[in-house]
């Protein structure tokens, strides 16, 4: 058994990931301000992350995973309030990479500003350096777009509802924009990887080496819900992020370091199909976007 933090533990992937430690028998403490309900099993540290955490200062915890850490300042805080560390993991993002480097980003890659993810993608930067700086020995892991079990943004879920109610789907484009997800039961299963291994490397480009562009997402989410597909293709006249749940920004990473340690990830099928099995019975805790529909009700079937 391992004493266990993650910053956060009740929304998507915090949440999935405390769910995992509880189920493998860790001792799993959570840092959050208490205003979701907490996964069962967990030990709750009430605080605030952008205050210094005085609460943490009477623990050891064998590993801290940092999931909702946005800013330098937060990460400031954490590590502040930790007496001592062990093993650290910190959830970055692939929003470091300038989209103006070559495809696939490789960790080799020089960060940098990025046009489409803006503040969130250079906050990101500056938390990922004070890391470094402070713990050289911590793990920081650049996924693109997760997905799975407890997800809160109306992506996916956006094109479930539209195969339930059996509606045309409106496509960017040609809808050949790649897309590269990673499901985050392969995060919990690459954070053990890590901890058996402890590979010398230290930062991971993370994600489903499968690439799907935006024909073959829609495609596999109406085969999951059983409707056929009758897509409807939108020219670039309209802003994609109008009517659909992406940007209209290519990108995918190099993830072979990581396949080079867990050479197995959940196919793209079944983790969405775990996606949509418990989407159907939890749309409440999805931030929906009902613009998408009223766009393509008032601009798009016109």
């Amino acid at each position: 058994m391992s004493k266990i933090l993650i910053t956060g533990g009740t929304i998507f992937v915090s949440k999935y990931i405390a769910e995992h430690f509880v189920h493998r028998g860790d001792d799993v403490f959570v840092l959050n301000r208490n205003t979701h309900p907490q996964v069962h099993g967990v030990n709750l540290i009430q605080a605030d992350k952008n205050t210094v955490c005085e609460q943490l200062k009477h623990h050891h915890f064998d590993l801290v995973i940092a999931v909702n850490i946005y800013t330098e300042k937060e990460m400031k805080n954490l590590l502040d309030g930790l007496s001592d560390i062990q093993d650290f993991i910190f959830i970055s993002s692939s929003a470091v990479y300038p989209e103006t480097s070559p495809l696939p980003f490789r960790e080799s890659l020089p960060v940098g500003h990025n046009a489409i993810w803006g503040d969130y993608g250079e906050n990101k930067i500056k938390a990922e350096n004070y890391l470094i700086q402070k713990v050289p020995e911590a793990y920081i892991l650049r996924p693109p777009y997760f997905y799975g079990k407890y997800q809160n943004l109306y992506r996916e879920g956006f094109v479930f509802d539209c195969a339930v109610q059996k509606m045309p789907f409106y496509i960017p484009k040609d809808g050949k924009m790649k897309l590269q997800f990673y499901n985050v039961r392969d995060l919990c299963r690459f954070i053990d990887t890590l901890m058996i291994q402890k590979p010398a490397q230290h930062i991971f480009n993370v994600g489903n080496k499968q690439l799907i562009d935006i024909n073959e997402f829609v495609q596999i989410c109406y085969d999951i819900v059983g409707t056929p597909l009758n897509p409807v293709y939108v020219d670039a006249s309209h802003n994609q992020r109008s009517y659909f749940p992406f940007y209209d920004y290519e990108y995918y990473l190099d993830v072979s370091e990581q396949y080079r340690l867990l050479p197995d990830t959940v196919s793209i099928y079944d983790g969405f199909k775990e996606d949509f099995e418990w989407y159907i019975d939890h749309r409440d805790d999805v931030m929906s976007k009902k613009t998408y529909f009223e766009y393509i009700e008032k601009v798009l079937k016109k």
